[in-house]
């Protein structure tokens, strides 16, 4: 099993997509607080659709609180443009954390500082960025790939 963490998300469409995501991989869902909706969002369940139920999803008031409840020997992996480790570069294992930022800021800058040589990045051309969901579908499915 492979965890997706998101830390402070804040559209509602992204997560219920991400949920989705997990569920058909097997993955649990982890939320970081704050929110930017309620886990009652209309959004969010219309983009999970009638899976959004079925979803291993766990929030979280911090990342710290996170991984307190994580064993110590859990690896966690930190998805950002300011990385130029490629995360095909990397071998996953499961059981591994993906831990993506927010849509519209990414992780905070003092969190990537303290985790360099676990950051990772999607290379691309032409543009800064890709939606949140396509985010996690590429990395997460690379990491499914390698378990085959």
């Amino acid at each position: 099993m492979f965890h997706v963490v998101l830390i402070e998300p804040e559209i509602p469409p992204n997560t219920g997509n991400i949920g989705r995501l997990c569920l058909a991989t097997g993955s649990r869902l982890h939320l970081v607080k704050p929110l930017g909706f309620s886990l009652e969002d209309r959004q969010l369940k219309r983009a999970g659709l009638d899976y959004w139920d079925e979803v291993d999803v766990r929030t979280w008031d911090s990342l710290a609180e996170l991984k307190r409840a994580q064993s110590s020997s859990s690896r966690y992996f930190f998805l950002t443009t300011k990385s130029g480790r490629a995360y095909y570069d990397v071998r996953f294992h499961g059981g591994d954390f993906l831990v993506f930022g927010r849509e519209t800021k990414g992780l905070p800058e003092n969190l990537l500082a303290k985790n360099m040589d676990d950051c990772l990045t999607i290379p691309m051309h032409g543009t800064r960025s890709l939606n949140l969901a396509t985010a996690v579908a590429i990395v997460l499915f690379e990491a499914m790939r390698q378990q085959r």
